[in-house]
């Protein structure tokens, strides 16, 4: 090989140093204090070619897929998923972990590292918080870039998924409107200016699904145009809402066609777009070819006769695939510490995926020796979709769990008094109170085990505070090394970039170094409940689960069509191993309700919905975005964080 084609280690790093401040300023501050190294530099330095680069600006540019190939015999990094204890309003740092982490290894352990993030929703951005790039003196910058619009992919999941919203009322409302079948198929199919006819690349799909193998519109035969032309969709059945990327709870349920010429009236609602299935599908993809397929795979709902109707069906899966093509390149950024960084697909593993793209972690376990990756949210819910849905599709083995605990943390999960946002914190928070934190230590301990029952190491990585005492940390220790846990080590990352994370970094290392036995929870071949009911009781502890109507009528529909091979990804509250978020710790003696199942086929997995878990966030008394606002003198943004 050239030079300009082998890649780890062939080309030197140049780590950017930190300029420390005490206190610690406010993350955005930082972010804008921070000297960056221009993007073309970063991807030199990973081994990447300037024609794999499409440039955004100097400090931010998309990744060709070509990378793939060119690279396809370098073998794999080692790969370290990033989790989490259940979170709590005092927050974890699981981000921010991650990145301090990464800049510990590569700016100075001298590994090879590469970072791979998931994009922010400017839903919470504006909503509930700033800053998820990480915090302090772990972060991925620009910050303003990564937490505003940043390429546009999230644009574009928007544009796509409602383009499939509009053309289903459009079929709805035409064939509605147009009683006579051949007069349809005419509308789908007219005849050219030479008087031709032809079937469209996605028709010809449609075709191929029906049986019908003839290629020239005119030799259909009667019964066959009506088959091709007539989806009569059962308009109860449709499942496929529309999508904004801002928190507005009054989107939840509306009622739309009420305009003076449809008066079709139908009950739908929107989801934030990071719930899209088209986000999952981004995920989850191999190439365009593979999202291509998949696009053509979603299931909107099914017809009058209980068929399934997909966006091929609807002619609009090659339309929503083309303005998706940019968004499938993984977007290259930079910490703070100059260590390369992957931003790709979206948060909130509460009520999608929430996982960074298997696209992205391809391409950097080829250009690093060490991939450090997250997933949303605490383990029973981020983690366990990461390891049986996205591990099932990339065909990746993790080597190592990074599992995120602070002490103050796991005070409220032991009992501790609720958080007001805006006033102090108790003192059970800020003084040693080894009893306090003595209780909760079970929800640390439950969430290694969850780990070790993919048989992956772990590593608990306590984010610590200056409050914290010799005392609580050396507990935390002894808990997670009772629990499984291969260590459990204090980092001050926040504070002190990644010199701060040294000790957890090599702590990675050495577990890296440790064989894994990984292992799925379930297998796909088992009925639907029997999934759901592995998952609630080994991941969540749950004593038993129940079936809504609408549920149950759900899982005959999906074993019906034969989508129950899937696996499953839960929609459950974040805030409890439960699906009651008022229920800290580790809880006992609940049932799990199961109040909708949704079928995201061209993902690639169905969607259960758990106790009252909502695809459409709110927005607050006092959004974030009240602190938001741009210095015109200077053209910075303030207030993100």
């Amino acid at each position: 090989m050239s030079f300009d084609q082998t890649i780890k280690g062939s080309r030197k790093f140049r780590p950017v140093q930190l300029h420390l401040r005490t206190p610690v300023p406010s993350d955005i501050e930082i972010a804008q204090e921070a000297h960056l190294k221009p993007i073309a530099e970063v991807a030199y330095e990973v081994g990447l070619l300037n024609s794999e680069l499409v440039m955004h600006g100097e400090f931010k540019a998309k990744v060709s897929l070509s990378v793939l190939e060119r690279l396809k015999d370098v073998p794999n990094g080692k790969y370290i998923d990033v989790t989490a204890i259940t979170p709590t309003p005092l927050g974890e740092g699981k981000s921010t972990t991650m990145v301090g982490l990464s800049q510990a290894l590569g700016a100075h352990l001298g590994k090879h590292v590469f970072t791979c993030i998931r994009q922010p929703s400017q839903g919470p951005t504006f909503g509930i918080k700033g800053g998820a790039a990480g915090g302090g003196y772990s972060q991925v910058v620009p910050m303003e870039d990564f937490n505003l619009h940043l390429t546009g992919d999230i644009h574009a999941i928007t544009a796509a998924n409602n383009l499939l919203a509009a053309a289903i009322d459009a079929r709805i409302y035409h064939e509605a409107r147009q009683a006579d079948d051949e007069k349809l198929f005419n509308a789908l199919c007219p005849p050219d200016k030479q008087g031709n006819r032809r079937f469209s690349p996605s028709m010809k799909r449609r075709l191929q699904k029906l049986g019908i193998e003839k290629t020239d519109p005119n030799e259909l035969t009667a019964e066959e145009r009506k088959r091709f032309a007539r989806l009569d969709i059962d308009p109860a059945s449709i499942t496929w809402r529309r999508v904004i990327d801002t928190n507005d709870r009054f989107l939840r349920e509306v009622e739309i066609g009420l305009g003076p010429e449809e008066q079709m009236p139908r009950r739908t609602g929107f989801d934030i777009t990071v719930a899209s299935e088209i986000m999952a599908i981004l995920a989850l993809t191999s190439d365009l070819t593979d999202m291509r397929e998949r696009m053509g795979k979603i299931v909107i709902g099914t017809s009058r006769l209980g068929e399934a109707v997909t966006a091929e069906d609807l002619g609009v899966a090659g339309a929503i695939t083309v303005l998706m093509r940019e968004a499938i390149l993984p977007t290259l950024m930079q910490t703070l510490e100059g260590t390369p960084v992957f931003v790709h697909a979206g948060p909130f593993a509460n009520i999608a995926h929430g996982q960074s793209s298997i696209i992205a972690d391809k391409i950097a376990l080829k250009l690093a020796d060490y991939v450090v990756t997250e997933s949303g949210f605490g383990a029973d819910i981020g983690m366990e979709k990461f390891f049986d849905i996205k591990c099932r599709y990339s065909g990746l083995i993790p080597n190592v769990v990074v599992l995120v605990a602070t002490v103050r943390a796991l005070k409220m999960h032991g009992g501790g008094p609720k958080v007001v946002a805006g006033k102090p914190l108790a003192p059970a928070y800020t003084d040693e109170n080894l009893d306090l934190l003595r209780a909760g230590l079970g929800n640390l301990q439950h969430h290694i085990r969850n780990a070790r029952r993919f048989g992956i190491p772990v590593v608990v990585a306590v984010n610590s505070f200056h409050t914290d005492t010799p005392a609580e940390v050396e507990l935390v220790r002894q808990a997670a090394v009772e629990a499984g846990a291969e260590d459990a080590v204090v980092a001050t990352h926040w504070s002190a970039g990644g010199a701060g994370a040294i000790q957890l970094a090599e702590a990675v290392v050495k577990a890296a170094e440790k064989p894994s036995h990984f292992q799925f929870l379930y297998p796909l071949d088992i009925p639907i409940k029997d999934k759901i009911e592995i998952i609630c009781k080994e991941i969540y502890g749950a004593d038993g689960v129940e079936y809504l109507p609408e549920a149950e009528a759900k899982i005959e529909l999906y074993t019906r069509l034969g989508f129950d091979n899937l696996p499953l990804c839960m929609a459950k509250t974040h805030l409890s191993l439960s699906h009651l978020p008022e229920l800290k710790g580790v809880p006992k003696g609940f049932v799990i309700p199961v109040r909708d199942i949704r079928a995201s086929v061209g993902a690639g997995f169905l969607y259960p919905l758990l106790g009252e878990m909502r695809t459409m966030p709110g927005l607050p008394t006092r959004p974030v975005f009240y602190d938001v606002d741009l210095d015109l003198e200077t053209d910075r943004v303030l207030g993100l964080f």
